[in-house]
């Protein structure tokens, strides 16, 4: 394994971070403040407890979650765009560097971007609501585990985009909209029988069940289940990484 060639892509990637930090970091933490705020300390103090928490503190790890999603997609994306882009995408592919090396150089430094973030996020929670970690090492695996996963898929729609339009088309229209359907501010124990079936279609429903089961030990779905649905969608992800490395699709175009 080419270790050298990782470790450029790696810092590379994670020197945008550093010279881009208030759109980086500065921005997604001052927005989920301000989700704190105003649903976690205003409203949440006039909603009546979930699961025995209360409001404020069980929106925590939704909140987490939602931004751990948002920005491994949008890193990875755009990390593998602008190679394409600009044109030195061609220079990367006739280098002595697998596809396997590839991919961990840039969704490597897209998952860091993320749990870095999603670690300063936690942090900065404690500053507005009350809340308890009951099983920390899940809550790592956890964080890492969809940090990865959802690298994986904006790696994805990097390749995937002709434009930097159809950049932000799947992650606005498809994966923000489930993100806030999938019960990062409510339990879909609440919903009318009908719409808990339908919501288990929504696979974002199983990591925020289990990031919260990792925090209060309560969960709309069984931790197993949420753990292996996070795994097959990992690996359909990679599935699709290595159909479009094998076939060139719009790499060699």
């Amino acid at each position: 394994m080419n270790l050298h060639a990782i470790k450029a892509i790696y810092l590379f990637e994670m020197a945008r971070t550093w010279r881009t930090l208030m759109e980086s970091i500065a921005s997604p933490v001052i927005s989920t403040s301000l989700y704190f705020i105003v649903f976690g300390s205003a409203i949440g103090s006039r909603i009546a407890d979930v699961d025995g928490i209360s409001y404020g503190a069980f929106i925590v790890p939704g909140l987490i979650m939602l931004s751990i999603l948002t920005e491994s997609i949008s890193n990875a994306a755009f990390g593998i765009y602008m190679p394409k882009f600009s044109g030195t995408i061609y220079e990367l592919l006739s280098a002595p560097v697998s596809a396997m090396e590839t991919v961990i150089g840039y969704v490597g430094a897209a998952a860091s971007k993320s749990i870095i973030l999603g670690t300063i996020i936690l942090v900065t929670a404690r500053l507005f609501v009350d809340f308890s970690v009951d099983h920390p090492v899940w809550m790592v695996a956890f964080l890492v585990l969809t940090a990865v996963t959802f690298s994986l898929f904006g790696f994805i729609i990097g390749i995937w985009a002709d434009s930097f339009q159809r950049l932000q088309l799947i992650p606005l229209m498809i994966v923000t909209p489930l993100t806030f359907l999938g019960g990062s501010f409510y339990s879909i124990n609440m919903l009318p029988p009908f719409w808990q079936n339908v919501a288990l279609f929504n696979p974002v429903v199983y990591l925020v069940s289990g990031f919260r089961w990792s925090f209060y030990g309560v969960a709309d779905v069984n931790i197993a289940v949420s753990l292996g649905m996070t795994l097959v969608f990992m690996l359909a992800c990679l599935t699709g990484i290595w159909w479009i490395f094998r076939t060139g699709y719009r790499l060699k175009a």
